[in-house]
This record gives structure tokens, C-alpha cells and sequence, in this order.
């Protein structure tokens, strides 16, 4: 297969990474600079350093115009951008004629959107002709670079794109699971985020075992109430995408978001939390829309909104975990 992946962050470079073995890979970045060198070291220093860049990596840097003709000449597209730049991909690539897939996790947060929309919604805004979907699941990007066994789901209601993500991406090391539930999946690699600031938060706090796995557990709950409202299907968070994600990514150490909360519990601002990581924490952008959209649905989100008032300055950690701890007893389901 030949494969097109636009955007070099960390999760991006991984994925050109691991499927350069045993296809054709062309790697787009949007700074031409920053293209040369990594032409010139072979490595990506800034999001994936000590992770050689294979000779068979083509890194292109053509204009965003000329993204049409680049991934026209592929058999598939991997949008490797954060959430904010997903309207603009889409709308670059809504003539392509061959799958596309994101691999970002969020709700698209703007002015002029303030319910948040999904990857899908924004797609079948912009681009409703093209056949998408999206790649998710629990993945941290050193590991699929070094091609350490990884779990993925490739979420589409077009068989034609799951199929080229299974066909691009299943490996020894790499095992890709078909899903036709594109909202739940999504749903899922979103909410997963902002609950990991949480659990960072509570592991910062020294609050035990048992915190974090109340946290875990109910926030588990809290992202299937917000998917099955959004129409996705209970299963799904029982999956890769729900379950497994929030569990990778709320303890592993490598997890930016949950680095937030620890960070947030250990008295720093949120401003120095964010700089300090050099990366993108989906979570902290996409929370407030997370909590937003559930409002609209009525479904209730306690977790997600404490982390909300702990990213907004309107309670400190231990307030955010005082006000959870103060709910009133209710059945569990």
C-alpha cells in the first residue's frame, strides 16, 4: 500500500514509523523547515526523539494546496493533526477519493461551535462525500515506533476504510479490530482525556488505590452516558476505544493528561502544566466542550465537570475532589 500521513507530531511520526516496514509511506508536515530537518537527522527531536526515521520515509513538505495530489497518489490518508486543525484537513482533502482517517481524540472546541462536534460531525459538514473514519485506541506513540504489542481500533460506518486501515496498519506487532461505531469510538477517545486529568489529579494528590479506581470506574460511566446519548452503542465502551483507552492513558506514566492533574495537584498553574509538556494535552481543550455538549443532552458528568472548574481557577484540588466526595448517595446504574 502506499499511505499519505499528514502531520509529524508524535502520533503521526509513530505511525509512518511502524507501517514504513511494510508499505510506502509519505510523511507531510505543514513548516518546511522543520521538513529539512528531518530529512537531515532522520529523527523527530521534538515530538519522538530517539526514534530513527527509516530511509523508506518519504518527508514531504508540498504546499496545502498540493495535498489533494499527494494523497490522490495513495491508497489511503492519515490526518495526524490535533483536533483544532481537523476542519482544515478535511476541507483540503473533501474531493479525495480514497479513505481518510484522523487519528486525534477530542471535541472540536470554537466560538462559533460551543456544543462541540466530533471528527464525523465536522467531516459531514465539510467534507460529507469523503469516505472517513477514525484510528483510536490504547496507544502511546514511543511504543507503536517501537513496535511494542499494541491494540487498535479502526472506527467507520464505510467498510472501504476499515478495511484499508486493517490492510495498512495490522501487524505482528500491531493488531487493528474493525468497528462500524464511529461516534462511540470518538466519544470514547475524547472523554478518556479529560477523565486522565483527574486521576492525575488524584494520584498527585497521594489520594490511594481505591480513588483512583472509584475515578476510573465512574468516569467509565459518565463517557457511556454522554456516548449513548450522542447515539453510539453501549458495547463499544466495554472496547479498545472506552475501556482500554481510559485505563492506558488515566495510569500510564507516558500519558500527558494525566501528567495535567498531577502537575494541577502539585500546585502548579495550568499555564505552567501545559508548557512544561512541550506537547498537546487533548484534555485540556477539549473539556469544557466535553461538559458543554453533555449539558445540551442533559446527561450529567460530575467528574468531567470538576476537572472543568479545576482548569477554569474556580476550585482548587482539593475543593474539585471535596465537591465529588460530597455528592449525595445515589443507586449505581
Amino acid at each position: 500500500m502506499k499511505i499519505a500521513v499528514l502531520g509529524a507530531g508524535a502520533w503521526g511520526t509513530a505511525l509512518a514509523v511502524n507501517a514504513s516496514a511494510r508499505h510506502g509511506v509519505k510523511l507531510w508536515l505543514r513548516d518546511p523547515a522543520q521538513a529539512q530537518a528531518l530529512r537531515a537527522d532522520r529523527e523527530n527531536k521534538r515530538y519522538l526523539p530517539g526514534i530513527g526515521l527509516p530511509a523508506a520515509i518519504d518527508i514531504r513538505d508540498d504546499a496545502p494546496g498540493l495535498l489533494p495530489a499527494l494523497v490522490g497518489g495513495c491508497d489511503l490518508a492519515i490526518v495526524a493533526t490535533p483536533m483544532s486543525g481537523l476542519r482544515s484537513m478535511l476541507t483540503q482533502l473533501r474531493s479525495a477519493s480514497v479513505p481518510v482517517a484522523w487519528l486525534c481524540k477530542g471535541f472540536e472546541s470554537a466560538p462559533q461551535y460551543p456544543q462541540g462536534l466530533m471528527g464525523h460531525e465536522i467531516q459531514a459538514e465539510v467534507a460529507p462525500g469523503l469516505l472517513g473514519g477514525a484510528l483510536s485506541g490504547p496507544s502511546f506513540a514511543q511504543e507503536v515506533a517501537l513496535a511494542r504489542p499494541t491494540a487498535l481500533v479502526a472506527a467507520s460506518p464505510h467498510a472501504a476504510v476499515r478495511e484499508a486501515l486493517v490492510a495498512a496498519f495490522h501487524s505482528a506487532s500491531l493488531r487493528v479490530y474493525a468497528n462500524d461505531d464511529l461516534p462511540g469510538v470518538e466519544v470514547g477517545g475524547a472523554v478518556k482525556n479529560v477523565l486522565a486529568i483527574a486521576t492525575g489529579l488524584c494520584d498527585g494528590l497521594g489520594l490511594g488505590l481505591n480513588a483512583r479506581a472509584a475515578l476510573i470506574t465512574r468516569g467509565l460511566a459518565e463517557m457511556t452516558r454522554l456516548g449513548v446519548a450522542l447515539g453510539a452503542r453501549v458495547e463499544t465502551f466495554m472496547g479498545l476505544s472506552g475501556l482500554g483507552d481510559l485505563v492506558l492513558t488515566a495510569t500510564g506514566d507516558l500519558s500527558r493528561n494525566r501528567k495535567v492533574g498531577s502537575l494541577l495537584a502539585q500546585g502548579q498553574s495550568l499555564a505552567q502544566a501545559v508548557e512544561s509538556l512541550g506537547h498537546v494535552a487533548e484534555g485540556v481543550y477539549c473539556a469544557r466542550t466535553v461538559v458543554q455538549r453533555a449539558a445540551t443532552l442533559g446527561v450529567d458528568m460530575p467528574i468531567a465537570s470538576a476537572v472543568v472548574a479545576l482548569l477554569d481557577g474556580k476550585a482548587t484540588p482539593a475543593e474539585a475532589v471535596a465537591a465529588l466526595m460530597g455528592r449525595d448517595a445515589r443507586s449505581e446504574h
